[in-house]
């Protein structure tokens, strides 16, 4: 039901993004050298790696970590990199990985490969059995700000609360937060 659910939202939801992602394609390339995706290694379902896109916000010399560990951020992201966060336009691609599979709508938020203690919390509360996910019940809880252990605290939860109308409600919460840019991180 889940991955139905998936599915038909994200071929709806393409008919309606496909000339804005078309645009902000465009303007990322038009804006910093190196690609207008960037695919990043991210950890899915029962901890297999597999390749997210995101419209590059950052430069193509960004460490890979974790955007809060970088030591003054601002200095990474491309001119409109900013614009694409604020926004959550850098994610518009990943309805490739929900169209494949490899994420669903609601779920745990992908963790970055060398995210270990993610990773291990995670996988001993049962939430690396998940398909993570474009948003989740952490990310409307808090998201950036949250501490690993909270985020992976509200991801168990999410794992014993599923059900198609708790993920309608934190499709709800998402769009609000997203309209209202909290806890969106620059």
């Amino acid at each position: 039901m889940k991955r139905l659910f998936d599915l038909v939202l994200v071929l709806v939801a393409a008919m309606f993004l496909m000339l804005p992602t078309l645009i902000v394609a465009l303007a990322v390339r038009l804006t910093s050298p190196g690609p207008a995706l960037y695919w990043g290694d991210r950890v899915g379902r029962r901890n297999r790696i597999f390749k997210m896109p995101k419209f590059r916000s950052m430069r193509i010399d960004t460490p890979a970590v974790a955007t809060h560990l970088l030591q003054n951020p601002d200095q990474w992201l491309t001119p409109i990199g900013s614009f694409l966060r604020k926004f959550s336009l850098d994610e518009l691609p990943q309805l490739w990985s929900i169209l494949k599979g490899d994420m669903s709508f609601v779920g745990p938020r992908p963790a970055l490969f060398n995210q270990d203690d993610l990773i291990a919390m995670r996988t001993d509360t049962g939430v690396h059995e998940l398909v993570p996910g474009l948003t989740g019940w952490a990310q409307v809880n808090g998201r950036d700000e949250l501490p690993i252990s909270q985020k992976v605290q509200l991801d168990a939860e999410y794992l014993q609360r599923w059900s198609l109308m708790f993920d309608l409600k934190i499709l709800w919460m998402t769009a609000l937060k997203v309209l209202a840019r909290d806890g969106v991180s620059h």
